[in-house]
């Protein structure tokens, strides 16, 4: 049983760099082979192509295809499809009442900057997408999942709860992507880890993440330790599997499912699965729910390294993964 639970449809902010992946994303599927590599013709064409998907949009029938299409050539059988609560406009309020957003601060204008042009999108237009391509992927023997991946806020609780109100998700996953408002995983803000005390700076960040899980809001929370996306760790073993040890209680007491996330380990310096071994292997033995993810945001990306984390899962004694239908949990063979 082969899934995918954690995958995005497009991430801002827009730029060259955003561009160019877009279009090896596109040519990873290119079909016409008659046009010479190097080319103008060939230029042109891919030019067209790119066109064609900025027009359409990331909810387009042709661009979640490309999804459908590479699941069957890697053989998923379920796909969970999410966006981030950030890429919605009428999550505007939510956003900037918790993240660091003054002009004066140079982490403000950055993230102010950045917020400005992900958010771009209306949640009903990605939720009638995804319902709409539901029966057309179905009739090609893949299941696909409409879920959503919510930003965490302690004491933002009674307004996420109404955000997500009224919609009929399969799943919805609580992520952590802030600390004291600073979107850690930001390549232009990483200069913050080396002046924090790290020890400090987790606990704030399981914290976090410890009452993100008890609040009950969420089916399953995703990369658990992604503090550690630029390489900066707490090299102390005690303090690391005293958390590794709570967070995994905190799964456990409120039946909250986790997951196996590649993201970190294919597009980020760290380079490691979320969660690490260790942290995984506590999360195991204590009988966490668990579910696969290549939180791929393209989709050649779709399903990588999911294969190789089964295999793990399974080599650590898990014998079910976790699937989602209607905020039911659905525990399937491995």
């Amino acid at each position: 049983m082969l899934i995918d639970y954690h995958v995005h449809l497009e991430e801002g902010p827009y730029s060259f760099n955003w561009l160019e992946r877009t279009a090896k994303a596109l040519g990873y599927f290119e079909t016409n082979e008659e046009l010479e590599k190097g080319s103008r013709e060939k230029v042109e064409y891919q030019v067209n192509q790119l066109q064609k998907r900025l027009s359409s949009g990331c909810y387009s029938e042709e661009w979640l295809d490309l999804y459908l299409k590479k699941a069957k050539q890697i053989g998923l059988k379920e796909v969970g499809i999410v966006d981030h609560l950030y890429r919605f406009k009428e999550t505007q309020h939510y956003f900037e009442k918790a993240l660091i957003l003054d002009p004066a601060d140079p982490i403000g204008e950055l993230q102010s900057y950045w917020l400005k042009n992900v958010m771009t999108e209306r949640m009903d237009r990605f939720v009638e997408a995804i319902l709409a391509a539901k029966k057309r992927w179905e009739k090609q023997g893949v299941l696909l999942k409409l879920g959503i991946e919510a930003d965490y806020f302690i004491g933002q609780e009674q307004e996420l709860e109404g955000l997500l109100a009224g919609k009929p998700w399969d799943y919805v996953i609580g992520s952590v992507h802030y600390v004291d408002g600073w979107g850690f995983d930001n390549p232009q803000t990483a200069s913050r880890f080396a002046k924090s005390n790290l020890e400090e700076l987790y606990t704030r960040f399981y914290v976090t993440v410890e009452h993100m899980i008890r609040s009950n809001m969420f089916d399953f929370v995703a990369h658990l330790d992604n503090l550690k996306v630029f390489n900066y760790k707490v090299n102390n073993e005690t303090f690391n599997r005293k958390w590794y040890e709570r967070i995994a209680d905190a799964l456990v007491e409120t039946n909250t499912a986790t997951e196996v996330n590649a993201g970190l380990f294919y597009r980020y310096p760290v380079k490691e699965m979320c969660p690490s071994a260790d942290f995984l292997s506590i999360i195991v033995r204590n009988g966490v729910p668990i579910t696969l993810s290549s939180d791929s945001h393209y989709p050649d990306d779709l399903g990588k390294y999911v294969r190789e984390n089964k295999k793990f899962l399974q080599e650590l004694g898990v014998s079910h993964i976790a699937t989602f239908q209607q905020r039911e949990r659905i525990l399937k063979q491995i």
